[in-house]
Formats: C-alpha cells, structure tokens, sequence
C-alpha cells in the first residue's frame, strides 16, 4: 500500500464549508442553538435524555427521514448518544458498564451544528448528512489520536483521516465517538491495554465479538447510529454477529485502508457495521471506490454502481439459488443451537422464493482456505510501513527503545511492554517474520489462490448466487473464557470474496446469533438484496435489555456491579 497523501481535498472541503457556514446570516435562536423540535408534535421541547428514547434502535435510514423532515437536529442527535454513553458506558445499576468507547470527539456538537447550518441553507450533502457515526480506533483521525487500544501509542496522532472516515465525513456523517478493539485488532473478545475489556449489552459478563467489538457493541448500545470496522478474519463479523447487527466485510479492493493501521495488506479490509442492511448501502454509497494510496482499490473501477440502495428489493430471493455451506454447519453440543437458527435461515430463504440447497463437503477448498492464512507472516512488515506514515507525530523516547530511533516501529512497541499481555505475546513472535525465510509464506499465499479458484468453481458448479452458513458457530463466550467458532471467518478472509452477516435470531441464553452470506468479488449488489430481502421478512433484531431507553433506567436495580474475570488492564482512556 502506498504511504498516504497529507491534507486530503474532502477534508478540506468540508472543513472550509464549515468556516464559510459560521459566517452566514444569523437565524433564529432556536435554529442557531440547534435546538430544533424533537419527534413528539411541532414545537416541542425535550432534553437529550428525551431525544435518546427516539434514537434508540433506529437505524441512520430512518434517522435521515427525521432529520429532511426537521423532527430532529443532527445537534440533538449528537447529544442524544453522548447521553447514552454516558449512562451506560461505565458502571451503572446492576451492570459493569459496557465499556465499549476509546475517547469521545470533543467536536461532535460544533460538526453537528455546522451540517444542521447547512441543512438550513438548503446544502445536504447525501443521506448521512447529519448521522453521527462510530469509528474503530484504528481508523486514523487527523483531529484526535489513534491508539489501536494500545498505551503505547496513547499518543499518536496522524496527520490525516483515514480515507474511508475523509469519505464520510464529506458525506456529512459526524464522528460521536471512537471505540475500542481488541489491541492492534489481535484477537476476537476486544480487550486492550487502554481500553480494557468491552462487554456485549446483550449480556455484560459476556464479549462482544472482536476485534472491532467497540463498534458493535457501541452501535448495539446506541452510542452511534452506525460504525467502521475492519476486518482481517471476522473482525468485523463477529461483532455484527454477537450485537444483533448487520456488518459487510467487503470484496478486497472495494474500500480504501488507507489509514487504517494494518494485521495484512493481504487479508485485511475496512467495513461497516449497521443495524440494517440499507444503512450498510448507505455507507458503501459514501466510502467504496478507487484509491491511489490503496493500490488494491484499481479493482473497483467499474464496479461500482451508482447506488447500493437500489438492489434493496423485497423480492430479491425469488428464483436466487442459494448454496448451504455445511462444511461449517458443526454437530457438537455447543454449536448445535448456531448450527438450527441457521439452518432456519436457510428455510426462511427458501420461503422467501429461493433455491436452498445443500452443498456435499469440500475437502480440497477447506484444506486450501485453512492453510493460506498470512497475516502473522505480514503484520511486522505491514504495521511498520503504517507507523512509518510521513507526519506521524509520536513521543521520541517510544521511537529510541529500538533501532532505528527517529521512527517507531513493532519492536519499540513490545519493548514498550505497554500491551495487553496475550496481545504482547502475539507481536512478539512475529518480530522478524517479515524479514525471515519466505518460502512457507509464499505457499500460504499459493494456497490462497487455489482457495479463490476452488471458490469460483464452487459457484459455477452449482450456479450460485451466494454461500450461506454461520458467521461465527458459537454464541459469545463469557469474558475471561476463549471464544470458540471463529474458524467460519478464514472463507471470506483467506479469498477475498465479500461476506455479510444478518441477524438469524436468539439462543435460549437470549444472545444473538448471525447468518453470513458470501457472494462473488464485487456482488454486494445482490448480496445486499439478498440479505435486505431476509431482513425484512424476518426482522430478528431487537435492542439490548441492558441499555434500555433512559426512561428505564431507574427502574434497574443499583447494586455493586459484577466484576469479571477478564486480563487486568489499565483503565480506558476518556479524552
């Protein structure tokens, strides 16, 4: 990936339509404190606690109706979910706190109030115009640091936006929060040494996917009406998956990582995590696309359509014909519950008016997609190439722990020791992978193109619109416990083809459970249909217990919060 370009045109542009907004004509002081009605009659007025009841497990889809129809102003929107973070954060009532936010955006409310002044003289720059959003804190942001959840690098501040975040805020989505993952994105329960264990609202002495468990269980909580994720085996499905959310790991090369801090230029992708399948649209709408500091984005030319939202058919099942993956359907007692609701799903498709069948095992693709994993042969190389990014500012004495001492780099951060103590252990042996013998690496990479060709004639074989099966085969397991289930993750990883992941339902336990849909490289089109179809016939999701609306908070009752048997960490940095 090519080292990145300082002071981007989208960024600059909107923060120059913001200069230009303050200095338009005055309005009424209503109107200039953003304090416009909320939902609830013409005129009225609420606090953002009131607000919060409104937002709470509405997607940006509709929250975009809210606002073109000026029932809600982005302001109060903004304040709504500070309200919630700050109810349901840290510790409340008989909870520990979710814990899923790295640092707050000190300058939501300026940005929102700059996009409601816009929206006033009549500029609306897309559907996100207005809807605050959370961002995974290995997205670079050029206004607050990016730590990857690491306190080694509690201050490193780029110079500039990730260019997905660049596209979005362009797009008018505001930035809420950025949220913790598990530390430089090495792991599926999202613990880190700054930001300490993230809990799943849906039970909080359980984890909520990882790496990118911030977003989920940020988004879930409703701390944000959407979120960015990244993916390099089921980061960003995993969380969809245990938080009840929709989330697209991407065809590689659809979206920009530019900026985001890397596992594998091979393996890794940077994606959405949403409530429903047309908020996933909505945001392709604004980050898919070519790239020249992401070489791998050439792909994209020409595939992108004019609009992901116009596949989003009701209809789209009828006559698709749609594979059951049972290589990854598992029998054992703990799966078994994973295995039924996606099996459901399957039936529910076929209700639905497609073709369900399913497919024998695959033994020669398995073995290809099990042996192609390379990202510990790429993160040393891949992670210091990002840390190496022309103005980086960083503090010199991390750079001066390890040759050489003007740039950090991998071997300064496990020197530091200021990792979380499991992640510590990771990056330390892949220190020298990147420069070692080559010759095991290049076979994973040789097996990963068998995997893509045994993919591809899986598809054609069988004329398939897409695979189905579970996106991770296990509920989440409680904090402190492994999580099993996440080998599902290396099909879409180790080949590149585009996956997503849609509520299929409950467990007995009331955790959530997801169904994956894999389609072709660049079928996000029909596979958005596909799942926006499932979606609403089966309308599985619903929002937390344990972050209800603020008006019921009073009702749960305060006792000391349960502890847990997670990794001692430091507490999270607040910002």
């Amino acid at each position: 990936m090519a080292r990145r370009r300082r002071n981007r045109h989208t960024r600059a542009a909107a923060l120059a339509a913001g200069v230009l907004l303050l200095t338009a004509p005055a309005v009424t002081a209503g109107a200039a404190t953003g304090d416009g009605a909320a939902p609830g009659g013409a005129g009225s007025r609420t606090t953002p606690g009131d607000i919060a009841e409104w937002v709470v497990d509405m997607d940006a889809t509709r929250l975009r109706e809210l606002l073109a129809s000026g029932q809600v102003t982005s302001v109060r929107l903004v304040k709504a979910y500070q309200a919630r973070v700050d109810a349901y954060e840290q510790a409340y009532a008989d909870q520990p706190g979710v814990n899923a936010v790295i640092r707050m955006d000190p300058t939501a409310i300026a940005d929102a109030a700059r996009l409601d002044a816009e929206r006033r003289l009549g500029r609306v720059r897309g559907p996100l115009h207005g809807i605050p959003i959370l961002v995974k804190d290995n997205y670079d942001t050029g206004d607050l640091p990016t730590s990857n959840g690491s306190l080694a690098l509690r201050n490193w501040r780029p110079a500039d936006d990730a260019e997905q975040v660049a596209r979005l805020r362009a797009a008018g989505a505001i930035v809420v929060a950025k949220t913790n993952l598990h530390e430089f994105a090495s792991g599926i329960e999202t613990i880190s040494s700054l930001g300490g264990q993230t809990r799943n609202p849906y039970d909080q002495t359980r984890n909520p996917g990882g790496s990118s468990g911030g977003t989920g269980a940020g988004v879930a909580a409703d701390f944000g009406a959407a979120g960015l994720g990244s993916d390099t085996c089921g980061s960003i499905r995993s969380p969809a998956a245990h938080n009840s959310l929709v989330g697209l790991r991407p065809s590689q090369g659809l979206s920009s990582r530019d900026g985001v801090a890397p596992l594998s230029d091979t393996q890794d992708v940077g994606g959405p995590i949403a409530k429903s399948v047309s908020d996933i649209a909505l945001i392709l709408d604004a980050t898919a696309g070519y790239d020249p500091d992401d070489p791998s984005t050439k792909a994209s030319i020409g595939r992108i359509p004019r609009t992901y939202t116009a596949t989003l058919d009701d209809t789209a099942l009828v006559g698709a014909r749609i594979g059951v993956f049972t290589d990854y359907l598992s029998t054992s007692g703990p799966a078994q519950v994973t295995t039924a609701l996606v099996r459901a799903a399957a039936g529910d498709m076929a209700s639905q008016g497609a073709t369900v069948v399913d497919l024998p095992a695959q033994p020669a693709l398995i073995s290809a997609v099990d042996g192609s994993s390379v990202f510990t042969d790429e993160t040393e190389r891949d992670l210091n190439r990002y840390l190496a990014a022309p103005g980086t500012r960083f503090p010199r004495s991390l750079a001066r722990l390890e040759p050489p001492a003007d740039i950090v780099t991998l071997a300064d951060i496990v020197a530091s020791g200021q990792v979380t103590p499991t992640v510590l252990k990771r990056l330390k042996e892949r220190l020298g992978t990147s420069t070692g013998p080559q010759d095991a690496y290049r076979q994973r990479l040789a097996r990963r193109a068998q995997a893509q060709q045994l993919l591809h004639k899986l598809f054609e074989d069988n004329d398939l619109d897409a695979l189905v099966y579970p996106a991770v085969s296990q509920q989440a397991a409680p904090i402190g416990r492994p999580q099993e289930g996440l080998r599902v993750c290396a099909l879409a990883a180790n080949t590149g083809f585009p996956a997503l992941t849609i509520p299929a339902g409950f467990t007995p336990d009331g955790m959530p459970v997801g169904v994956e849909l894999l389609g072709r490289p660049f079928s996000e089109p029909a596979l958005l249909g596909l799942g926006f179809d499932y979606e609403q016939a089966t309308r599985h999701r619903r929002p937390p217990a344990s972050t209800p609306p603020l008006n019921r908070l009073r009702l749960m009752s305060p006792r000391t919060p349960a502890g847990t048997d997670g990794e001692s960490v430091p507490d999270p940095a607040r910002g």
